[in-house]
């Protein structure tokens, strides 16, 4: 009988966005009689509280934060040293930007003889000043010369990176994949969202409130809408540092009825039927699953051309997608599809037949494993 090899799954933050969904789905799909699997995280705690549901071991990297603080990376760094130290896996696996530097530098001082890191979006895409994507592209390079491996999860992710010297040969492309969504029936999942509006038209998103989400830019998209189609509405489900000024765009679109930021929900995409309509408006983005859960429940989405949406998101085929920041193409998406029931429907199944033919969860952990025993 082989020895299992031991993965040791980290990421920054704890909470539950694309990167988090990502990692549980390692967590809990790769083959248990080839792997022991351990998951560390920094601050937030839902990500780890699924897992102990899903009875996978997590640790909790107590100074490990999102924002850049000396004093406290430093302290995370030999945190991370410590618990390499202690755990000697055999596969260090690193997700997101901060773990990305701090883990692989705390890995080669370990000597983990297999480290993998998963981009799941360069932070130089953000607005950013160019001196501010001059370092952050730098980091991004040492991370992946850190790494044995890099995992670009969008071709559109790897193109924006191969071209730093000397990583070429150590990138990966695996899509993010998805299984089956154990979805709520439509009545009960809108009631469960927004009361009392059972009967109109839903346009809908899940979404951290996020600058790089988007979300102002759909709503100020749905007000030049929503005097046209009062029957409408648009619901977010997520939260994050922007609800407060997206609360004020709202009461200051008088939208107070109509646009509703429902906040964070356990196991969201089980809502989805909620919907007629998907949208993620990113401004930047590497390779979410929301365009791949909408998909599954069958529903036509607006997108935006960046990262790896329109690798999902087939323009015309599976949705519309629209130019970053245009206010009047997602408008005109938004009366496309409003008008035609149709050709919502036809989208919203196409959309399934793409996402299960070709972004299904089984090929990711597949392709995982087959990188991990190279």
């Amino acid at each position: 009988m082989h020895k299992k090899l031991k993965v040791l799954l980290m990421i920054t933050k704890g909470n539950f966005g694309g990167a988090q969904h990502y990692v549980f789905d390692l967590a809990t799909n790769l083959p248990g009689d080839m792997f022991d699997v351990v998951v560390a995280s920094g601050e937030g705690v839902t990500l780890r509280k699924k897992l102990d549901v899903a009875h996978v071991r997590s640790i909790f990297i107590d100074s490990l934060q999102r924002d850049v603080s000396i004093y406290r990376d430093l302290k995370a760094f030999f945190e991370i040293i410590s618990i390499l130290k202690h755990e000697k896996p055999d596969i260090l696996h690193l997700n997101s930007s901060k773990i990305g530097i701090l883990g692989g530098i705390a890995g080669r001082i370990a000597g983990i003889q297999k480290i993998v890191f998963t981009g799941h979006g360069w932070a130089f895409n953000e607005e950013r000043s160019f001196l501010s994507k001059g370092i952050i592209g730098f980091l991004h390079w040492i991370t992946i010369l850190c790494s044995h491996n890099t995992v670009a999860v969008s071709e559109r992710t790897k193109d924006q990176i191969k071209h730093f010297p000397f990583v070429k040969n150590k990138i990966a492309t695996i899509l993010n994949g998805i299984g089956n969504i154990d979805f709520l029936i439509r009545a009960t999942a809108r009631e469960s969202l927004v009361s009392g509006k059972a009967d109109a038209t839903w346009i809908g998103t899940i979404s951290e409130l996020h600058t790089n989400k988007g979300i102002d830019t759909a709503i100020r998209a749905f007000l030049h809408i929503s005097a046209q189609y009062p029957e409408v509405i648009f619901v977010v489900i997520g939260e994050g540092e922007q609800r407060k000024k997206l609360e004020q765009l709202i009461e200051r679109a008088g939208l107070t009825t109509r646009v509703f930021l429902v906040g964070f929900k356990s196991d969201a995409n089980t809502y989805l039927h909620a919907f007629d309509i998907a949208t993620l408006t990113s401004r930047t983005e590497a390779f979410p699953y929301f365009p791949l859960e909408a998909g599954m429940a069958e529903l036509p989405i607006v997108g935006t051309w960046v990262g790896g949406i329109p690798e999902i998101v087939l323009n015309h085929e599976t949705g519309l997608l629209t130019l970053k920041d245009s206010v009047s193409e997602i408008v005109q998406a938004f009366i496309t599809l409003l008008e035609n029931k149709e050709l919502r429907l036809q989208m919203g199944a196409s959309a399934k037949e793409t996402v299960k033919e070709h972004f299904n969860l089984e090929k990711m952990i597949t392709k995982t494993c087959n990188l991990y025993l190279s």
